[in-house]
């Protein structure tokens, strides 16, 4: 039988290494110590379910990537990973991208093709795990990662039709500027 293993003796044995792996996915340190802290909440509670003590960091890791996935779309309002500067209002667009980019996503969801609009709106819009979009579409896992990520470049395929964006080291949006003649978000700059 295996022992079940302690908060504490997973906090002294992998904490540090799990700030570094967390620390690398945001942007300052208070975050990742919050979310260093969020985790082994997280973990504590759910302990005593570990069926697997030989795969605990594993566990662990994931439980971390799901902090750091639920902060991100926290801090977005999507998991899209579009982040805008919120203390930037001197540009209308992005005024825009903040106040109205729920509306203008959601009607480039619409927009996507059958097999791929509600596999998308499901994980974007409601924020479903992958494998809960697979449940309610009656699709293996693997076929619900597959249309989400297809719907993904979709999209991303018609953001960059509208606007010419800027991204961060780590894929976060910093600045966009629309494109002429663009067809979607046609009044951000107005």
């Amino acid at each position: 039988m295996t022992v079940q293993p302690t908060t504490d003796s997973v906090w002294t044995r992998l904490s540090a290494d799990l700030r570094q792996f967390i620390r690398r996915r945001v942007a300052d340190d208070h975050v990742a110590d919050d979310l260093l802290q969020e985790t082994f909440v997280r973990v504590h509670r759910n302990l005593p379910t570990l069926q697997e003590a030989d795969r605990l960091a594993a566990w662990v890791y994931q439980i971390a990537r799901h902090v750091i996935h639920d902060y991100h779309r926290q801090a977005t309002g999507t998991t899209l990973g579009l982040v805008v500067d919120p203390t930037d209002d001197t540009d209308n667009h992005r005024s825009c991208v903040k106040s109205r980019s729920g509306e203008w996503l959601e009607e480039l969801i619409r927009q996507l093709p059958d097999g791929y609009r509600e596999a998308v709106r499901l994980s974007e819009i409601e924020g479903l795990p992958q494998q809960e979009v697979a449940d309610r579409l009656g699709l293996s896992l693997s076929g619900a990662k597959s249309r989400i990520q297809r719907g993904r470049l979709m999209l991303k395929d018609e953001l960059e039709r509208c606007c010419h964006f800027e991204f961060d080291r780590r894929g976060n949006v910093m600045d966009c500027e629309p494109r002429p003649k663009r067809t979607v978000c046609r009044d951000c700059g107005e």
